[in-house]
């Protein structure tokens, strides 16, 4: 007996993330979050135009001119920017390309999909604090309260580390040693861990955080009140907070977006100015190629100025010692008489 055309749909989702992402490609939780909620977001756009619950749409709706109305439906809806549209685009062409390989029959179908090219976007310097900016939102945080002490911790910690949201969230204390010498070992994308050095005062603040808030039975190191791990948007909030009241006295911070990727961001920069080589900071940051290190040159200004003035003095071009012209009363005379 034929799977009915809803339950033919289903199957694939199921084997999608069951067999392939997990089992064949071995795609970290976070890959498989992330698939997971472009695909819930896409099958609801399905299902709301067809004016039908998303257990009633099947591979028949599976097609290119689907797919381009939801990427659209993105940008314009939802005001996503062009990367996230790509990366919804992702994750919905691998699962396109999983339909084509276990549905032969839809094969042409699927192949329009496939063809719907990523959306070139407009190429932006990265976002980043300066090392005083950086100072005033720690300073920020009452220290002698619990929440505060751990909202310290955790933002030095980002920025120490450079460490992506996810590995921040993800921390646990069996990732640590506080002791020297102090490091972390954080597990990043691909599954690819690295491990990093702590500065003595982020490995101090770590080591209090531990005392004071650490119940037994939790092995996350970042923890809510409700003594659960804390998730991605619960960091992105509390580095609004402090930001939000550092901007009192640094202006300049209330006219910034200042995201845990920023500092990640700053990280990278204050690397970059402390004399370090690309290489050591594409290996400290995680990167899979050295060309997505290499945009931290093109961002810092202030390395651009101090390029700006060695050209200069290397250049030896002096200014010229000639006098000012001064017109003869001839002339003057010349010109009134015209």
């Amino acid at each position: 007996m034929k799977n009915a055309p809803s339950a033919a749909l289903f199957i694939r989702v199921e084997s999608f993330f069951a067999d392939y992402l997990q089992r064949a490609r071995g795609a970290s939780i976070h890959t498989v979050r992330a698939y997971r909620d472009a695909l819930k977001l896409f099958f609801e756009f399905v299902a709301t135009n067809k004016g039908c619950s998303v257990s009633a749409i099947d591979l028949g709706d599976m097609n290119a001119a689907t797919v381009s109305r939801f990427l659209l439906h993105l940008e314009t809806d939802r005001s996503n920017s062009v990367a996230t549209r790509n990366c919804r685009r992702t994750a919905i062409r691998s699962f396109f390309k999983h339909l084509l390989r276990t549905d032969i029959v839809h094969s042409q179908q699927y192949a329009g999909a496939l063809a719907i090219p990523a959306k070139k976007a407009r190429h932006q310097p990265a976002t980043y604090l300066e090392a005083d900016e950086v100072r005033a939102i720690l300073a920020t945080p009452n220290t002698k309260t619990i929440r505060g002490h751990r909202d310290y911790a955790l933002l030095l910690f980002l920025y120490n580390t450079g460490a992506r949201v996810s590995e921040a969230a993800g921390l646990c204390w069996n990732d640590l040693q506080l002791a020297s010498p102090r490091q972390v070992r954080l597990h990043g994308k691909g599954r690819k861990d690295r491990l990093l050095p702590l500065w003595r005062e982020t490995a101090d603040a770590l080591r209090r955080l531990g005392t004071i808030d650490h119940p037994d039975t939790q092995p996350h190191v970042f923890l809510n009140r409700h003594g659960e791990a804390l998730s991605r948007d619960g960091i992105a909030y509390i580095l609004r907070r402090h930001v939000q009241a550092a901007a009192r006295e640094l202006p300049a911070l209330a006219h910034k977006r200042v995201t845990p990727h920023v500092l990640r961001h700053s990280c990278a920069v204050g690397l970059l100015q402390s004399g370090n080589a690309l290489p050591v900071i594409r290996d400290y940051l995680g990167h899979a190629s050295i060309a997505t290190t290499g945009r931290y040159i093109e961002t810092n200004l202030q390395m651009k100025r101090d390029a700006l003035e060695t050209f200069w003095r290397h250049a030896g071009i002096e200014p010229a010692r000639a006098r000012s012209w001064k017109p003869k009363p001839d002339l003057l005379a010349f010109l009134s008489s015209l």
